[in-house]
């Protein structure tokens, strides 16, 4: 089991940054890949990027790519979203996700999921 809780979502100005944390609990957090994935209300959840176990290999969304960074770091069991050059756009309820495969850009593809955390970005 693996239990997920997103951290760092608020309002910021657009053109800003934001750092968002995913703390995993449980002690199969370093063999799992992590995933960012978003969703505003009306509309399909929507990948933003991913990571392998190792940390070597990352995904991003067309949408994001040069503007959010994905990491992780296996000793804290933690992953991270850092978030610049924000827009409006990127508005959303945050999710983090833990699965087997970085590889995968939907959210039904991995195991387990967060509670979310609101970004919001006004221009």
């Amino acid at each position: 089991q693996v239990q997920l809780v997103e951290s760092g979502g608020g309002s910021v100005q657009a053109g800003g940054s934001l750092r968002l944390s995913c703390a995993a609990s449980g002690r199969t957090f370093s063999s799992n890949a992590m995933g960012w994935f978003r969703q505003t209300a009306g509309k399909e959840r929507e990948f933003v990027a991913s990571i392998n176990w190792r940390g070597d290999s990352t995904y991003y969304a067309d949408s994001v790519k040069g503007r959010f960074t994905i990491s992780r770091d296996n000793a804290e069991n933690t992953v991270y979203l850092q978030m610049n050059s924000l827009k409006p756009e990127d508005t959303a309820v945050y999710y983090c996700a833990a699965g087997n495969n970085a590889a995968i850009r939907v959210l039904g593809g991995y195991n387990y999921r967060g509670q979310g955390t609101q970004v919001t970005v006004s221009s």
